[in-house]
């Protein structure tokens, strides 16, 4: 049926305007969770929670409660956590290790393979009527573990991963591959996870690239808490960028980057004078990610939104955001933070305390960003409130291309992402093709990149 008449009337991302009724109106958040989060393919945690056979770790979907596990064999799998029988949880602890999924409501037990293994009086009540293997765990329809990220989709038809994110890749690469420019190689150290009175869309669409909004944060640049915390150092993430020319990305698809490019020189750029070691480390890095990758290491990622509601921050803090959707004004924060694994110690212990001063709920800009998300919402469920849209029309038409990075390309601050992301969730929520939803460029060349 598409997006109602009244949303309709004030809903168009080419003009610049959106409806604040998306925002908070209980039937658009159900037709959400239809028709968006069962196709999308959605971030369901990392590979490093789930180290060994047996390990689980209980992640989400949308609202559903999902089971990422590794099986004995050592095959990871994404399923459904809700017993066959009656719909209990099969997994009620955030994260371990078993051999079996058991239902406290009658104790159906699952493999962690899904199979179905155990049965209370089976042969009594069940024998000659039950058929195991048709009554497994309800497994995602596809799954893929790219460079230690875990992505899935309910939907059999969607199109692989790397279509999906098209030229998004290269600026999802820069979160998951070492810091010395080797492929993957990243591990979480931690996950925060809160809830936030706003709806999950604001969120996302603040790290599409909204630097807009930076004066937000100026009690926190005048403090200084950059990685090295160096005492009357202004700023929140040091140096590493203060010669880099930014660029704000869109794609067809609703994902949204801001990245950065360095100058021809890339030199390194010295950020930890408080603590030699770690500053060696970091110098070594980015003149091993120089030698490896050529002058396509000038690309820095900054920060991003992979549609639908997975967030990035690709430098310092390093990361991935999930934010689920609770109800059309509460969402469910989770942020995974990312170091490689092969890190010495001392760098990750100094990471580790940099990522809780700048994120999450009691991180310093992260309360910022969700009294601004939380007011927003606030302020968009009133009779009249809901009468006029959102202006998103900062840059209109301003963007151009450039040789280091495929996509919509603009060089100023611009809302050309976020109009991009509601381009996307209004052809997921009008039931469009997959086509409609991705582009027909995106299909036609799925793993195009700057290098092409």
């Amino acid at each position: 049926m598409g997006l109602p008449p009244s949303i309709q009337a004030t809903m168009n991302p080419d003009k610049g305007v959106i409806s604040r009724e998306i925002f908070v109106d209980p039937g658009v958040y159900q037709d959400e969770l239809k028709k968006l989060f069962t196709r999308a393919w959605l971030f369901v945690g990392h590979e490093s929670l789930i180290p060994k056979p047996g390990d689980f770790y209980a992640s989400r979907m949308g609202e559903e409660s999902v089971i990422l596990c590794r099986d004995k064999k050592g095959e990871i799998h994404v399923f459904l956590n809700s017993c066959r029988h009656r719909g209990m949880k099969v997994c009620r602890y955030d994260q371990g290790n078993t051999s079996l999924f058991t239902c406290p409501y009658h104790s159906w037990s699952y493999t962690t393979d899904g199979k179905l293994q155990g049965v209370p009086l089976y042969r009594t009540l069940y024998e000659g009527q039950l058929e195991r293997g048709d009554w497994s765990l309800i497994e995602v329809a596809k799954m893929v573990n790219y460079k230690g990220a875990i992505w899935a989709t309910w939907d059999p038809q969607a199109p692989d991963f790397l279509t999906y994110l098209g030229g998004a890749k290269l600026h999802l690469d820069q979160v998951l591959d070492c810091r010395d420019g080797r492929e993957g190689g990243s591990e979480v150290i931690g996950v925060q996870k809160w809830v936030l009175p706003a709806n999950w869309k604001l969120a996302a669409e603040n790290f599409l690239g909204d630097t807009y909004h930076n004066p937000s944060h100026r009690s926190v640049d005048l403090i200084g808490i950059g990685p090295s915390a160096v005492a009357g150092k202004k700023g929140r993430r040091d140096d590493e960028m203060e010669n880099a020319k930014h660029v704000w990305v869109s794609f067809p698809a609703g994902h949204g980057v801001h990245s950065a490019i360095q100058p021809e020189n890339n030199e390194y750029i010295e950020s930890y004078k408080n603590d030699p070691i770690i500053e060696e480390y970091f110098r070594h890095c980015h003149n091993e990610r120089k030698r490896r990758l050529g002058d396509q290491a000038r690309v820095t990622g900054f920060t991003a939104t992979y549609f639908p509601n997975t967030s990035s921050h690709a430098r310092q803090p390093r990361g991935l955001c999930a934010w689920h959707p609770h109800s059309p004004t509460s969402t469910e924060a989770w942020r995974f933070f990312l170091v490689d694994k092969d890190a010495p110690e001392n760098v990750k212990d100094m990471l580790r305390r940099y990522y809780m001063r700048y994120s999450g709920p009691a991180g310093m800009t992260e309360q910022d960003d969700m009294e601004n998300w939380l007011y927003a919402t606030n302020a968009s469920v009133g009779t009249i409130a809901r009468r006029y849209p959102f202006n998103y029309q900062q840059s209109l038409h301003a963007h151009s291309s450039n040789e280091f990075v495929p996509g919509t390309v603009s060089t100023q601050i611009t809302e050309e992402n976020a109009r991009g992301f509601y381009r996307a969730w209004g052809a997921y929520m009008n039931d469009g093709s997959w086509s409609e939803c991705l582009g027909e460029d995106n299909l036609k060349h799925p793993h195009a990149t700057a290098a092409e």
